[in-house]
Protein backbone atom coordinates (compact mmCIF):
# COMPACT_ATOMS: atom_id res chain seq x y z
CA UNK A 1 0.00 0.00 0.00
CA UNK A 2 1.66 3.20 -0.62
CA UNK A 3 1.21 6.50 1.57
CA UNK A 4 -1.49 8.46 1.62
CA UNK A 5 -0.80 11.60 -0.50
CA UNK A 6 -2.49 14.01 2.40
CA UNK A 7 -2.50 13.28 6.16
CA UNK A 8 -5.84 11.79 7.47
CA UNK A 9 -6.40 14.60 10.08
CA UNK A 10 -5.25 18.23 9.07
CA UNK A 11 -5.05 17.47 5.09
CA UNK A 12 -1.66 18.71 4.91
CA UNK A 13 0.32 17.08 1.83
CA UNK A 14 2.82 14.33 3.13
CA UNK A 15 3.30 11.92 0.48
CA UNK A 16 5.68 13.85 -1.37
CA UNK A 17 8.05 13.41 1.97
CA UNK A 18 7.50 9.69 2.33
CA UNK A 19 10.54 8.41 0.31
CA UNK A 20 13.62 10.96 1.87
CA UNK A 21 12.18 9.94 5.36
CA UNK A 22 12.25 6.62 4.33
CA UNK A 23 15.62 6.16 2.77
CA UNK A 24 17.11 8.60 5.72
CA UNK A 25 15.21 6.26 8.52
CA UNK A 26 16.91 3.24 6.93
CA UNK A 27 20.38 4.96 6.78
CA UNK A 28 20.55 5.08 10.51
CA UNK A 29 19.01 9.17 10.99
CA UNK A 30 16.80 9.59 13.82
CA UNK A 31 13.44 9.84 12.61
CA UNK A 32 12.91 12.90 14.71
CA UNK A 33 14.98 14.88 13.55
CA UNK A 34 14.27 13.80 9.71
CA UNK A 35 10.94 14.96 10.35
CA UNK A 36 12.07 18.38 11.59
CA UNK A 37 13.83 18.82 8.66
CA UNK A 38 11.46 17.91 6.38
CA UNK A 39 8.92 20.37 7.87
CA UNK A 40 6.63 18.03 8.88
CA UNK A 41 5.54 19.68 12.36
CA UNK A 42 2.35 18.22 13.40
CA UNK A 43 2.17 15.56 15.65
CA UNK A 44 -0.98 13.95 12.94
CA UNK A 45 1.50 14.25 10.09
CA UNK A 46 4.38 12.56 11.71
CA UNK A 47 2.12 9.38 13.02
CA UNK A 48 1.29 9.41 8.86
CA UNK A 49 5.07 8.36 8.00
CA UNK A 50 6.03 7.30 11.11
CA UNK A 51 3.24 4.36 11.21
CA UNK A 52 3.08 3.91 7.69
CA UNK A 53 3.68 -0.06 7.20
CA UNK A 54 4.41 -1.06 3.01
CA UNK A 55 1.74 -4.12 3.08
CA UNK A 56 3.07 -5.60 0.05
CA UNK A 57 6.85 -6.04 1.17
CA UNK A 58 4.87 -7.86 4.09
CA UNK A 59 2.50 -9.93 1.61
CA UNK A 60 5.27 -10.65 -0.51
CA UNK A 61 7.36 -12.16 2.32
CA UNK A 62 4.46 -14.43 3.52
CA UNK A 63 3.72 -15.81 -0.31
CA UNK A 64 7.37 -16.75 -0.19
CA UNK A 65 7.31 -18.37 2.98
CA UNK A 66 4.24 -20.21 2.32
CA UNK A 67 5.66 -21.41 -0.93
CA UNK A 68 8.73 -22.79 0.65
CA UNK A 69 6.71 -24.50 3.40
CA UNK A 70 4.64 -25.93 0.59
CA UNK A 71 7.56 -27.28 -1.62
CA UNK A 72 9.42 -29.10 1.24
CA UNK A 73 6.23 -30.76 2.80
CA UNK A 74 6.20 -32.17 -1.01
CA UNK A 75 9.91 -33.46 -1.01
CA UNK A 76 9.20 -34.77 1.94
CA UNK A 77 6.13 -36.86 0.85
CA UNK A 78 7.82 -37.89 -2.72
CA UNK A 79 5.77 -35.16 -4.42
CA UNK A 80 7.70 -33.27 -6.74
CA UNK A 81 6.06 -29.77 -8.52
Amino acid sequence: MIIPIRCFTCGTLIGDKWEEFKRRVEQGEDPHKVLEELGVTRYCCKRMLISHVEIIDRIVELFNAIEQRQKEEAEERGVFR
